[in-house]
């Protein structure tokens, strides 16, 4: 199987298949069907290297970012989504919204 991520970020390679996600709705769909040590164990081992990442990936051309790199951004864009359930919440869903829901309308370049 060939890497997702640019090799200085091998040690992350465990996570991308699952969170490597290109919209808001398979990324908010995956949090909510992860299991709080799931999210857990993605958060700790994305966090500490997140400056890294966003430093590598503010090198590139954003409107011709390379695939790994992309893949990379959409990791950060799931480490964000995960970031509320793991800080505060201590679960997946948000606290006392019932069935309510929320939909994006606009994803994020790239």
């Amino acid at each position: 199987m060939s890497a997702l991520l640019p090799r200085e970020f091998a040690g992350l390679e465990p996570f991308a298949v699952k969170w490597c996600l290109p919209t808001e709705h398979e990324r908010y769909g995956t949090r909510l069907a992860s299991t709080m040590e799931e999210m857990q164990a993605f958060y700790d081992a994305v966090v500490p290297r997140a400056e890294d990442a966003m430093a590598y990936i503010e090198r590139l051309p954003f409107d011709a970012l390379p695939e790994d790199a992309t893949n990379l951004l959409h990791l950060l864009y799931s480490m964000i989504e995960v970031s509320f359930p793991v800080e505060v919440w201590r679960q997946p869903k948000v606290p006392d919204s019932g069935s309510s829901t929320f939909d994006c309308d606009i994803e994020p370049a790239p």
